[in-house]
């Protein structure tokens, strides 16, 4: 007897989720590669148009292949609906913006993605939305700055690049106090290693460019939560403003996701095993994964993650030239301001995914131009291992 896809594990939900074959009965998922659709009848496309009748119109407002991943997401996640974007950033900034209203108050953890960091700071404010940045880390601050009504709270947890910890499940008692919508930016941990959803978040959002697609193919996001949510503030915002995904990059990412679980975990491992050569590294000040217990916030990690995850921070003894050199001297690790890929990938946060940051702000964050974002792949630990030791060494 079939079991029901929500019992399954979620190796299987990877694969088999969300499924729907056409009249042939392919075995791979079918790309519906088309802008529109015909209708049998004028009466037809009325009653399409007007919600009368299932199905589909147009692609911007829905396509086969885009459903068929956004099922899977669903099941994976443990949410009651999922909607699929043009790009991660796609994703984020539609499930900020389109909740809000001019008056509204925002509430954010300053430790985030520098796109991120521009909503909120220059974004919003525009529009008559009221922002605030909290140190993530400090219970205190949250509690202070959601002691006033609040629209919306926003937090990466493991955040972009130094790996703080947001305790999830406190925010989100917090912020529904307060009367806010708790986003969860969860792409540094993956649906595979923490459950935004089960702690308390009532969004979460992906780029599912990094691990989801995980290859280095294609841009995508994905806006998890529940339904008459979704469907009351993000579905009129994505069909009037259009940031529609391609149905060829939704079906990379439908057969990335088949091996995620795998990926991810053995991505973990050796991210671990990565982290400790780099912390005995002589060159190193310090570094920050997620599964040591020299993290600062080793604690709140532990609670809310099953590993480490596949991301680590460190701090070189020396600034930007030194950083600099290390990266330079890399022979197998490419450098690159992508994540979550096959492939290990290293960034300088300062002068590339964060720099359009003040120094004020990035040292809001911890962050300083000796930090280095390492973003740990599939390649052998030992090769990586020896590839970084010999890079460090420069110094």
């Amino acid at each position: 007897m079939t079991k029901r896809s929500d019992d399954w594990a979620p190796a299987t939900k990877l694969v088999r989720g969300g499924t729907m074959r056409s009249e042939f009965g392919e075995t791979s998922e079918a790309m519906f590669l088309t802008s529109g659709y015909a209708y049998d009848s004028a009466e037809q496309a009325a009653a399409r148009m007007s919600g009368d009748e299932e199905g589909y119109v147009y692609s911007r407002y829905g396509n086969p292949t885009n459903q068929m991943l956004a099922e899977r997401l669903a099941l994976l996640e443990g949410a009651e609906t999922c909607r699929i974007t043009a790009s991660g950033m796609g994703a984020i900034s539609s499930a900020m913006i389109a909740p809000c209203s001019a008056g509204d108050r925002v509430v954010a953890a300053s430790a985030l993605f520098g796109s991120c960091r521009h909503i909120c700071s220059t974004i919003l404010p525009r529009y008559g939305v009221e922002t605030e940045f909290v140190n993530g880390t400090s219970l205190d601050e949250w509690k202070r700055a959601l002691s006033k009504p609040t629209r919306l709270v926003l937090i990466e947890s493991p955040s972009n690049p130094l790996l703080e910890a947001v305790d999830i499940q406190a925010v989100a008692e917090l912020a529904h106090a307060a009367g806010a919508l708790l986003v969860i930016d969860n792409v540094f941990a993956t649906p595979i290693l923490q459950k935004p959803l089960d702690l308390g978040a009532d969004l979460v959002v992906y780029s599912a460019t990094k691990h989801m697609d995980g290859q280095g193919r294609v841009l995508l996001g994905a806006i998890l939560g529940k339904s008459e949510f979704i469907e009351e503030h993000i579905d009129p915002w994505l069909r009037h403003t259009g940031p529609a995904a391609s149905p060829f990059n939704a079906w990379v990412v439908l057969k990335g996701l088949e091996t995620l679980d795998l990926r991810v975990r053995q991505a973990s491992a050796n991210a671990a095993q990565v982290a400790e050569v780099i912390a005995n590294h002589p060159n190193v000040k310090a570094v920050r994964y997620p599964g040591r217990s020299d993290h600062p916030d080793y604690a709140v990690h532990q609670k809310q993650m099953t590993s480490g995850g596949t991301l680590v921070a460190f701090s070189i003894k020396g600034a930007r030239a030194e950083a600099f050199a290390v990266l330079n001297a890399l022979d197998l690790i490419d450098i690159s301001n992508n994540l979550g890929d096959t492939k290990s990938l290293a960034c300088h946060p300062c002068s590339t995914t964060h720099r359009a940051l003040t120094e004020e702000e990035q040292a809001e964050m911890g962050l300083d131009e000796s930090w280095i974002r390492l973003s740990v792949g599939l390649e052998d630990a030992g090769d990586l291992s020896r590839d970084l030791t010999q890079a460090l060494n420069v110094l």
